[in-house]
Parts: structure tokens; C-alpha cells; sequence
């Protein structure tokens, strides 16, 4: 028995409802990204797309590809955050993450009066047992030493984190969107774009005939037509020169395709098998939209309040998006819209204005036309 992909409601935006396949998406946590770029190499591998320029760095950030682009189809960016933004989004009403690793460091007396640990450390700190936990043994131990692992006094150890409430990394790895109601599908004139049965977005490079239309079209700004590589600026590093590169379908738009080759043969998209902390995590759209709400409800209860969803809601501009995302601070501080629409939209009543518009001028001379003929 066929699945249908989507609700009737989105039949003109082309989905292929007998299709036998479902929807397919990514649900991209960023909570747990660790920025190690693995998806951004992977899918520059395995879709043969040239590099950005050379490999500087740039002056924002830790990264050499600055965004989502026609030779960039999955980036990684590094978002820094001083204290003057932690403290405007304490005022807005979210609770930050707090990213600092736990050291081990003497109790100070301003220390002393913190709050009372839990668990085990609690435990061990106030000279109690935790059963069924390893205690901490001392620095500088010879583990594998008799008795290095026996159980050891830290009533004068400090085991909090330390405070970095002053400085934090958001990291995000970004992606086409693969829109319910693609803009850039709707605004092709060569039918260059078409939707998949996976309702995936894909360019056709043979059909493009790199007019561009399709970058206006996108609400996000992920497509692109690709250049030649010489409009990027060479460092003077030996690194290779980007004029040098191999450059496939210069001139034509570009972008994720969710990794149609593979799909057609059952396998995962490049980027979502690589990532080594399941940060890209890839389904059934409908099942990496619940997975979305369980992980959101999951940070709420640990007290991560700030946490929000980015692209599940089926009433926004797109009609949701089939990557969704976990972020941890408002979409505009990733870069993206906080309310993306697609750009045919409003393309029915703008026709009906156009109409009215044209009937009252038709009126206006006709009516002229007989206020001259009686004078």
C-alpha cells in the first residue's frame, strides 16, 4: 500500500503522494555538535564539490567557508558569544549553556558556601558512601598501584565547573532546508528543480540554464550558481589556488540534494554517517520531528529552557522545512529568518490586486472617455 508523503493541503507544490516512499529529513541537534566539520568533508567527498578559495581561516570565525553556498552544501559555523549578548539573553528571558569543562581546583572560602553537591561527589564530600559508584582518586596516581582506587576524602577538594558564564561557542551545522513549499521549485522556468519521491529538492545541472531565479526565490539563501573560482581572493600561502580547481557545472545552481544517489540505493545521506556524535540524525521526517520534541522536552527538564525547534512548525511561511533543527538561542543568532516565507506566497492575492488594480483603469477610461463625448 502506497504512503502518502504529505496532507492534501500542499497538492500544487508537486508531492508525490502515491508515492511508497515517506518523507524524508534531518533533525540536526546542535546541543551536541562539537564543530569537527566531519559532515562538511563528507559532503564535499562524496558530491565532488570543489573547495571555498584556499583553506585561510577567516577573521569571524573558526572556518574557511563563512556559509552555505554552491561548493558548500553542508557548513559548520562557530557562533562566539561575549558576556554583553550572554547578559541580553538572560534579560529576554533564556537560560544560557554552560560550556566550561569540570577541573578540579582547592576550596577556596568563596567557594565554600556553594551549594552542597549531589551524588556521588556529594556524597564523597560530605564523607558518605555512594554505592554501586567509583570514588575520584587522587591526581598524579599510579591507577594500576594497590589501593589507587580505594576510597578517597575530598572535604577539601572543589569539584564545581568553573564559571563561564562570560564567554560560550554555539555550534551549528546548517543545510538546504528542503522546504514543504520550496521557493526555489516554484520560481524554475526550465523545470530544472524538481521534487523527488523522498519529497527532496534536486537541480538538474543539465536543465539549469544558471538564470539565477531560483537564488531569489530561497528564503534562506542556501542556493547558488557556482563560479569558476576566480572571484575568490588567493592568500599567500602555497595552499591550492581556487582558479585551479576542477570546477563541474560552473555556472549552474547548486545545492544540498539530501543525497539522492544514495537514497535511491537504501543508504543514508553522507553527512548523517559521518557525524560521529549523531548530531545529524536522518528518518522518516515525521519520526525526526518527534525525535525533535522528545530531545527539547528532554533539555527543558534538565533546565536548558533556551533549547526551541527550527523548521517543525507546519503553519510557518514554508510549511515547515524537511530539516529540522535544535537551537539553543533565537534562529537570527544562527542566521537564520525567524520567519521564512517562500516567495510565491502571496502571489494569489498579488494577482488579485494586479486584476483590481487593472479593472478600475479600465473603468477610469471608459469613464473619461464618456465625460468627452457629452462636452
Amino acid at each position: 500500500m502506497s504512503t502518502p508523503t504529505i496532507d492534501d493541503g500542499t497538492l500544487a507544490d508537486g508531492h508525490w503522494h502515491d508515492s511508497a516512499h515517506s518523507r524524508k529529513g534531518f533533525f540536526t541537534d546542535t546541543s551536541i555538535c562539537i564543530g569537527c566539520k566531519a559532515c562538511e568533508v563528507a559532503c564535499k567527498e562524496w558530491n565532488r564539490n570543489p573547495q571555498d578559495g584556499t583553506f585561510e581561516l577567516l577573521g569571524s570565525s573558526y572556518d574557511n567557508t563563512g556559509s552555505l553556498g554552491a561548493n558548500t552544501w553542508r557548513h559548520v559555523a562557530f557562533i562566539e558569544q561575549d558576556s554583553e549578548r550572554i547578559e541580553k539573553a538572560r534579560e529576554s528571558g533564556r537560560k544560557l549553556v554552560n560550556l566550561g569543562m569540570p577541573t578540579i581546583r582547592p576550596r577556596t572560602d568563596e567557594s565554600a558556601a556553594a551549594q552542597p553537591l549531589d551524588g556521588a561527589l556529594g556524597a564523597a564530600a560530605e564523607g558518605r558512601t555512594s554505592a554501586g559508584l567509583p570514588t575520584t582518586p587522587e591526581l598524579n596516581v599510579d591507577l594500576l598501584a594497590p589501593g589507587a582506587l580505594e576510597p578517597t576524602d575530598l572535604s577539601n577538594v572543589d569539584t564545581t565547573p568553573p564559571d563561564t558564564a562570560d564567554f560560550r561557542w554555539l555550534i551549528s551545522s546548517d543545510v538546504c532546508k528542503h522546504c514543504t513549499h520550496a521557493g526555489c521549485l516554484d520560481v524554475c522556468p526550465t523545470g530544472a528543480l524538481f521534487r523527488t519521491e523522498f519529497d527532496t529538492v534536486v537541480v538538474q545541472n543539465d536543465v539549469c540554464n544558471g538564470c539565477g531565479t531560483c537564488v531569489a526565490g530561497c528564503p534562506f539563501g542556501v542556493i547558488e550558481r557556482r563560479d569558476d573560482g576566480t572571484i575568490n581572493t588567493p592568500t599567500d600561502r602555497d595552499d591550492r589556488k581556487a582558479a585551479d580547481m576542477d570546477v563541474p557545472n560552473a555556472g549552474t545552481a547548486n545545492k544540498c540534494t539530501l543525497c539522492y544517489d544514495r537514497l535511491v540505493e537504501g543508504q543514508e545521506p553522507a553527512c548523517a554517517q559521518t557525524c560521529p556524535t549523531q548530531s545529524i540524525k536522518f528518518g522518516d521526517r515525521q519520526d525526526m520531528v518527534e525525535q525533535a520534541h522528545d530531545r527539547v522536552a528532554e533539555l527543558h527538564a534538565k533546565g536548558l529552557t533556551e533549547a526551541r525547534l527550527y523548521g517543525a512548525n507546519p503553519n510557518d511561511g514554508v510549511g515547515g522545512t524537511g530539516s529540522v533543527f535544535l537551537l539553543l538561542d533565537e534562529p537570527e543568532v544562527y542566521g537564520l529568518p525567524p520567519d521564512p516565507r517562500v516567495a510565491t506566497k502571496d502571489l494569489p492575492k498579488m494577482y488579485a490586486n494586479a486584476g483590481i488594480a487593472a479593472l478600475g483603469m479600465v473603468a477610469a477610461a471608459g469613464l473619461a472617455f464618456l465625460g468627452s463625448r457629452r462636452s
